[in-house]
């Protein structure tokens, strides 16, 4: 039995019913505007259409006469932090904090009524607490890989001594992202290689990335791992690579992608784009892939598979502003002036996009 009045108890979940949904309006606001992340911004709102319908268990006209806003004491109660934020995140962070407690007090109230309000408030808390971890990923990888537009994936070469001049050339040429990729050296080798790409990068802006091994990655202390759809899960490594590491996801169809992204991915690779001269596929994604993900999922997303300056054009007509490469320049006769030549097409239409205002 409660010690409460029924209606003591319907103002308290009214008022928190309030505070969740118009949270929740804020946080959906800024994934479509400020990440522009059409995928999570569906998932807010599916949140919130979840939260009318269990608003919807209760009694409308019940829940109504027993709001009193004018008689609420707490309307007069603010704090200077609750009347500035720093930025959009701050206000998106800030309403996630207020639509979790909001939830926390509807399902703990609504545990006094016959209602099965409490069960659906829990339920959906613990969406919402995925929500804000996707949501803080995504505007972190955001920044962190910002200024990359091109990924080179290299092999171990013949020697270690080619493999770091082939390296530095690329570190040079300003390619943002390296990733070692060699299934043919033994661990001992792959392990040295790692440690040379890590060196070769550090104190630059390129980024060490190492494919599938997620033990030598964190070994090394590469900036992150790169994982395919049949490597260990994003969760998996993160319980070797920690927190903070990169983690890569190559994706092959929406679905996929929009996975990756809800098991905590950094940035994806997205393709097979064209026939590769390095990696043979019995199907490929193609363009239309592209430009679904560039339609609905704020992550970084490089397109992959046969990307050559003659079909850059059609990538970039997607909507997908950065590519991965590997033939196209680490078989070249010249590497650098290859990756070059890419970056310069790149950053030629970034300037174009921005001149004619589309961004």
């Amino acid at each position: 039995m409660t010690d409460l009045p029924d209606t003591s108890v319907l103002r308290i979940i009214d008022a928190a019913l309030n505070r969740a949904g118009e949270g929740l309006r804020v946080v959906e606001d800024y994934l479509r505007m400020v990440l522009d992340d059409g995928h999570l911004a569906r998932r807010a709102k599916s949140l919130r259409h979840d939260l009318s319908l269990a608003a919807a268990t209760l009694e409308p006209s019940a829940r109504l006469a027993a709001r009193d806003t004018l008689g609420d004491v707490g309307t007069q109660n603010t704090t200077p932090s609750e009347q500035s934020r720093g930025t959009a995140a701050d206000v998106a962070a800030a309403s996630f904090r207020r639509v979790a407690e909001a939830l926390r007090t509807i399902e703990e109230y609504a545990k006094l009524l016959d209602t099965p309000l409490a069960g659906r408030c829990e339920a959906m808390r613990y969406q919402l607490y995925t929500l804000e971890k996707t949501t803080g990923i995504a505007a972190d990888a955001q920044q962190r890989i910002a200024g990359a537009r091109l990924y080179v994936l290299i092999d171990g070469r013949d020697s270690a001594a080619v493999f770091a001049e082939l390296v530095e050339s690329l570190v040079a040429a300003g390619v943002g992202v390296i990733q070692l990729r060699d299934k043919s050296l033994d661990d001992r080798q792959l392990l040295s290689r790692a440690e040379q790409l890590v060196a070769a990068t550090r104190g630059s802006t390129s980024l060490a990335i190492v494919n599938d091994r997620a033990d030598i990655a964190a070994a090394v202390h590469a900036d992150g791992v790169h994982l395919g759809q049949d490597d260990l899960s994003v969760s998996a490594v993160r319980r070797i690579v920690g927190p903070d590491m990169l983690v890569g996801v190559s994706t092959h169809n929406i679905q996929q992608a929009r996975q990756a992204v809800l098991d905590g991915a950094n940035y994806l690779g997205a393709g097979p784009t064209f026939t590769s001269t390095t990696k043979q596929f019995s199907e490929f994604a193609g363009l239309e892939y592209l430009r679904e993900v560039a339609s609905e999922i704020s992550l970084p997303t490089f397109a992959i598979g046969g990307i050559t300056p003659d079909n850059l054009h059609q990538v970039l007509a997607t909507g997908i502003e950065r590519v991965a490469v590997a033939g196209a320049v680490a078989n070249a006769q010249h590497p650098a002036e290859s990756a070059s030549r890419l970056l310069e097409a790149l950053q030629h239409s970034s300037a174009v996009r921005t001149t004619s205002g589309v961004s």
